[in-house]
């Protein structure tokens, strides 16, 4: 049976790292527990347009992404399966 709680615990110690996906560059935000996935934020564009309270855009912001970290029957897990690159900090 998987180890959740350790999978977990080993995931968070990736949030404020850097991971290179599909040659763009995110900072690990969030984990979410119940897949196990990370949430992740574009460092280097901005180019989702936010609108404020009323409806109207103002400014762009970073794009943020899901992805589905897959964890075996042994309680591992593989980011590079996924396609993300942990870079040095």
């Amino acid at each position: 049976m998987i180890d959740k709680i350790n999978v977990i615990q080993t995931l968070r110690q990736h949030i404020g790292r850097n991971v290179r996906h599909k040659n763009i560059i995110y900072e690990v935000i969030e984990v979410l527990e119940d897949v196990p996935a990370l949430v992740l934020q574009d460092c280097e564009h901005h180019t989702k347009i936010q609108a404020d309270q009323h409806g109207e855009a103002h400014r762009r912001v970073p794009e943020t992404k899901t992805i589905i970290i897959p964890v075996d029957n042994d309680g591992r897990y593989d980011i590079t399966a996924v396609g993300l690159e942990l870079l040095s900090s």
